[in-house]
């Protein structure tokens, strides 16, 4: 699967952009028509502690799916992101089941 990765205003280490390829890659076991993702990393300027945001979209033939987290941490983020992918994409999947 494609995975693009988007740093807003900083620069996202490799590590970090090798940790989230890995985590959207696992999506492909649950739903195997994903055309691709792009996921958007974002730090809000609060003095709150869980100013990170990850914001995932993931597209598959005809339709995508959308998920916006917040968190203390891109990983953890990356990690709620792809679970909620995760839920949606097998709902999908069984929903195209009942119809066949």
């Amino acid at each position: 699967m494609k995975v693009n990765t988007q740093s807003v205003n900083f620069n996202a280490d490799k590590k970090l952009i090798n940790f989230i390829q890995k985590r959207m890659d696992k999506l492909d076991t649950f739903y195997d028509k994903v055309i691709q993702s792009d996921i958007f990393l974002k730090v809000e300027n609060t003095s709150n502690k869980e100013n990170k945001i990850v914001e995932a979209r993931v597209s598959v033939p005809g339709d995508s799916f959308i998920v916006k987290k917040q968190c203390k941490s891109f990983e953890e983020g990356a990690d709620m992101a792809a679970a909620s992918l995760e839920r949606q994409l097998k709902k999908r999947k069984e929903k195209l089941r009942t119809h066949l």
